[in-house]
């Protein structure tokens, strides 16, 4: 009878436990989220340190037990009132048993010796409940990203006359960059948008966007200028949101060696003509979506008809591209892509998305992106 070695498993079992504990514990990674952790609190402090004390354009100095205090009201007041309460006690034990034992009397004695446990207890049992409740927002979350990518257009499209390729990369679970492709009876249109902010609420505001340009791409096929005045109304409808939205938007007739075009504050596309073998900035006026009143906008909202023959492309993409920083703190630059585009403009929208990603990742390395990363390529083959 073969005899098991439990010896020998449990050490296998607290090994592997061990190997799963510590997997990721990089020294880079350890020193980025202990730098992140460090930031959030520094920015939590001067919150709430400063709350209420910026008279006259000068801050008021506070004793250092006050702002402890404040910024102990601060984290405790993003637990809910039970857990709250429950910490409270946590933080009184400790204090109790450690300030106060010297005042032990023998009837008491079995209770000063549950506080330590008792502190003990609560504050895992409150780190535990922490966690899980994280989890299931973490769930939600990817849940909410896997909606948002479920709406973005497919990564490759292709019709009669255009190639379309489009790459994006959110800086967080979910992003504010918005690109899409609507093909209508007149042709077909390319619209780019990044939304102010980053994560959940651009994210919503993303979906918002989407919907609108649908509903009036869907009502009256308008040109790119009548598209950002519809949508300005509708930013603009809601006088206490601050949000705005820089945005492109392309129109591309059927059958036409042309496209109509308007920018909306956004980063000018590139044009890369291959008649002329040289690439151009499609620079045109207009304000931020959101920023002034629709009357405003239109005197200033340009849209320009540009030449779009057999071997041209056009690449459109949001800041996060251009900004995207390597570990020296240098910016990638829109030297970069108007490099790429001037040697690889001629060829199929894939090639050229493919040798920006292929670039941008060499550039930034380890680095993550800042900001949500999104870049189309329209071409005529």
């Amino acid at each position: 009878m073969g005899l098991k070695n439990e010896a020998q498993s449990a050490f296998r079992n607290t090994k592997s436990f061990y190997k799963e504990y510590v997997s990721g514990m990089t020294r880079k990674r350890l020193g980025k989220e202990f730098y992140n952790d460090t930031d959030r609190l520094k920015q939590l402090y001067s919150e709430a340190v400063s709350e209420g004390d910026i008279e006259a354009g000068r801050e008021r100095q506070l004793p250092g037990h006050l702002k402890f205090l404040r910024l102990f009201s601060a984290l405790t007041q993003r637990l809910n009132p039970t857990r709250r309460l429950l910490f409270g006690l946590s933080v009184v034990s400790f204090l109790a048993y450690y300030l106060f034992g010297f005042l032990q009397i023998t009837g008491f004695v079995i209770f000063y010796d549950l506080l330590v446990p008792f502190a003990f207890g609560s504050m895992l049992m409150l780190l535990l409940v922490e966690l899980l409740e994280k989890s299931d927002v973490k769930r939600e979350i990817d849940l909410a990203r896997e909606i948002q990518l479920s709406l973005l257009p497919n990564t490759e499209h292709k019709n009669n006359n255009l190639e379309i390729f489009s790459f994006a990369n959110t800086a967080k679970e979910v992003g504010g960059d918005y690109v899409d492709i609507i093909e209508t009876q007149a042709g077909t249109y390319i619209v780019i948008a990044d939304v102010s902010g980053k994560g959940l609420s651009a994210a919503l505001y993303m979906v918002r966007m989407q919907a609108l340009v649908h509903l009036i791409v869907e009502k009256g096929s308008p040109s790119p200028k009548e598209l950002f005045m519809e949508l300005n109304n509708y930013v603009k409808s809601d006088i206490k949101d601050k949000t705005f939205v820089t945005a492109c938007a392309a129109f591309f007739p059927k059958d036409e060696e042309h496209f109509l075009f308007a920018r909306a504050g956004h980063n000018p596309p590139i044009l890369f003509s291959d008649e002329r073998d040289a690439t151009f900035e499609l620079r045109s006026d207009g304000y931020a979506l959101g920023m002034t009143s629709s009357q405003n906008l239109s005197h200033h909202l340009q849209e320009k008809k540009f030449h779009f023959k057999s071997g041209d492309s056009v690449l459109l993409y949001t800041d996060g591209l251009t900004e995207a920083r390597n570990e020296l703190g240098e910016e990638y630059g829109e030297d970069r892509l108007d490099a790429i585009l001037s040697v690889y403009g001629s060829l199929h929208a894939k090639t050229i998305i493919k040798k920006i990603q292929s670039s941008l990742e060499n550039f930034i390395g380890q680095e993550k992106p800042g900001d949500d990363i999104t870049f189309t390529c329209v071409h005529r083959p």
